[in-house]
């Protein structure tokens, strides 16, 4: 939770969802009633002063997290998540490709180095600067996700 100085003495509160690393806007959110979420963005060139009101938790994290995330990964309880992700692990791996868990929670997956795939893991979350890699490996999970069904 921050608290932005902007330039004509605006101030902007609310929670840092990412911060554009070429402009230095800050995105913020701020949770409304009725589970609704306001989102403000701060442009770069505005912004005067930046304070640390609160750190945030992890339960405030995943709210974060879900913000923007798609209709249907929000259908799945995060055991669900888990299952799904050790399944799709489980059977790149089965089928020698390699793969290994990144970030804090190990909740992404990273094929080769060199391509990322977030939940809910279907081939819609994959993503790669090589776009060879990522057909490819898109392919192969939509082909695996036919065959669960």
């Amino acid at each position: 939770m921050v608290k932005v100085a902007a330039v004509e003495k605006h101030e902007y509160e609310g929670w840092v969802l990412t911060v554009d690393p070429v402009s230095a806007s800050i995105i913020l959110a701020a949770f409304l009633e009725n589970e609704k979420v306001s989102i403000t963005v701060v442009l770069g060139h505005a912004v005067q002063e930046v304070e640390i009101l609160k750190e945030g938790d992890d339960k405030m994290k995943q709210q974060l997290s879900c913000i923007f995330a798609p209709e249907e990964s929000k259908a799945y309880s995060p055991e669900e998540l888990e299952k799904r992700k050790n399944n799709l692990k489980t059977w790149l791996e089965t089928n020698h490709i390699p793969v290994t868990e990144q970030g804090e929670s190990g909740r992404t997956l990273c094929v080769a180095g060199l391509l990322t795939i977030d939940p809910p893991y279907g081939s819609e979350e994959c993503s790669s600067s090589n776009e060879i890699i990522l057909s490819r490996v898109q392919g192969l999970i939509e082909g695996y996700l036919e065959k669960q069904h």
